[in-house]
């Protein structure tokens, strides 16, 4: 039995197939490149997320632990840290030196322990930082109570906060709501 092979011709792409295949192209790159563009925003709101989780934990910590817990926000907007505070050192100023810090559960895993939030330590975050700090107290440092409360000294009630982070293309607006410290959130540029 004699077997003869079909030669087939290389099969080639059509000049039609190649202008289709890069207008595709091009149509998914004008797509892409602005999102590209836009990840300072990312980096923004990704900084917000980090903030408002870290302010409901500040809450929880007090909750839990029935005393206070305080944010308190760098002088120059680079971050911001968690502090045990008693009534006693209740209206001492912050101190990086002799402040008790609270423990960072993830922090401990990396061999840090203190809760402090450095955007430019952070490469995540390097092109944010807190410009403004608008706390009752006209401070830097938002507290908790026993009940998860907001407080501006012992037994009295804190009124609202306003943060505002600001990166390279995005500002946001984090307001905490007075004695229950609800937190929202408001994109505040164009």
């Amino acid at each position: 039995m004699n077997l003869v092979s079909r030669h087939h011709p290389a099969r080639a792409y059509t000049l039609i197939e190649l202008l289709m295949v890069i207008a595709l192209l091009g149509i998914a790159a004008a797509l892409l490149v602005p999102q590209m563009m836009g990840l300072g925003r990312l980096e923004t709101s990704s900084a917000v997320r980090r903030l408002i989780a870290d302010i409901t934990f500040a809450q929880s910590e007090a909750l839990a632990a029935q005393e206070y817990r305080r944010i308190h926000f760098f002088d120059d907007g680079t971050g911001y840290c968690l502090l045990c505070v008693s009534d006693s050192n209740f209206n001492e100023a912050y101190d990086p030196g002799t402040a008790e810090y609270v423990s960072d559960p993830s922090g401990a895993v990396r061999g840090l322990g203190y809760y402090i939030v450095s955007y430019l330590e952070d490469q995540r975050f390097d092109t944010v930082s807190v410009s403004e700090v608008d706390l009752d107290d006209g401070g830097r440092s938002l507290t908790f109570d026993s009940l998860g409360g907001t407080v501006e000294s012992p037994g009295t009630p804190a009124g609202e906060g306003r943060i505002v982070l600001t990166g390279h293309d995005a500002e946001y607006e984090v307001t905490i709501a007075p004695v229950t410290g609800k937190v929202s959130v408001l994109r505040i540029d164009g």
